[in-house]
């Protein structure tokens, strides 16, 4: 078809023209590629799930049975908690030099500070972590304190004092139930300040449960105040001493963990019941505090070493009546 030129100031201009529709390149995905990209999504995702769900089964079996006790919307979030603390709570063990062990604390920092711009490791636990923060918003910095406590366990020496002992458990056990708290959906000062003490009390117990082990290899943490206090030292606990001085240094630990988990207790009042799910480790508590009795406070006898065979039941009701 021809067109019709003239002039129009100076322009050439067209009155009549084709118009040609170039289309733009467009990639178009059938069904079958569709499912294909979905299905390998899923998969992977299984994968971090099961990665989480194994390393907290083997890593903190107590842990991963009070997870399996959250809701639905909270479980999977919970393990994937835990399976952070658990990484970065035994790089210490995992190494045998100071230097690669804050290597180690330094790539899990990046890891979090890369999950919160939405561009997570390509590790398992990282991405199972980005999940959970992006499905309950969950706080950054309370990740962090974890990582910069568990950090401080790499100078590998003891407490000076209790006070010590206390900010260990504050930094790490409390900030794991903060965030807990808040796959629940839980914002309360008086469930925060639970978690506080509860946090407290399970990081003095975790020190104690873990003196025979430590001591297996010449490692003692427990706080040099109280050990002073009843003339007891290093040396003793390495051997295994089970003379009436070691009993009374953890008997004064113990006591404190227990006073923790009363002024815990005292909030209950208060605390939503959304939030009990999350203080199910009390029960773990208890149970220690209550073995130890009968043991005599001798942290190196051998009832303490084993697992309670009733502690699921146990777990499973105190969940069901709704209260820690």
């Amino acid at each position: 078809m021809a067109s019709s030129i003239n002039f129009k100031n100076g322009l050439l201009c067209t009155t009549k023209c084709f118009r040609l529709k170039i289309p733009y390149p467009t990639c178009v995905q059938r069904p079958a590629e569709i499912k294909c990209i979905r299905a390998l999504t899923n998969t992977a995702g299984q994968h971090h799930e099961k990665y989480c769900i194994d390393i907290v089964r083997k890593r903190d079996y107590e842990g991963f049975l009070c997870s399996l006790l959250l809701p639905d919307d909270a479980r999977r979030s919970s393990l994937a908690l835990r399976a952070f603390n658990v990484e970065v709570a035994q790089v210490k063990d995992f190494v045998s030099q100071k230097t690669i062990g804050l290597m180690r604390m330094q790539f899990w920092k990046s890891a979090v500070e890369d999950i919160y711009r939405d561009d997570p490791p390509a590790q398992p636990v990282g991405a199972e972590l980005w999940r959970a923060v992006r499905k309950h918003t969950l706080t950054k910095r309370w990740m962090l304190r974890i990582i910069s406590e568990r950090e401080k366990d790499i100078e590998d020496r003891a407490y000076r004092n209790l006070q010590e002992l206390e900010a260990y458990g504050e930094n790490s056990q409390s900030s794991l139930l903060y965030l807990l708290l808040e796959t629940l959906g839980v914002k309360n000062v008086h469930a925060d300040h639970a978690a506080s003490h509860i946090g407290k009390a399970q990081g003095i117990l975790t020190c104690l449960r873990a003196t025979p082990y430590n001591s297996s290899r010449r490692k003692v943490y427990l706080p040099m105040d109280i050990c002073m206090l009843h003339g007891a030292s290093q040396e003793d606990f390495i051997r295994g001493s089970r003379e009436q001085n070691i009993k009374d240094v953890v008997y004064d630990i113990a006591s404190q963990a227990h006073v923790h988990l009363e002024h815990a207790r005292s909030f209950i009042k208060n605390v939503p019941h959304a939030a009990m799910p999350a203080f199910l480790q009390t029960v773990v508590l208890e149970d220690y505090l209550h073995r130890m009795r009968k043991a005599d406070f001798d942290v190196f006898h051998p009832s303490l070493q084993k697992r309670n065979p009733l502690l699921p039941l146990q777990l499973y009701l105190r969940s069901w009546k709704k209260t820690y």
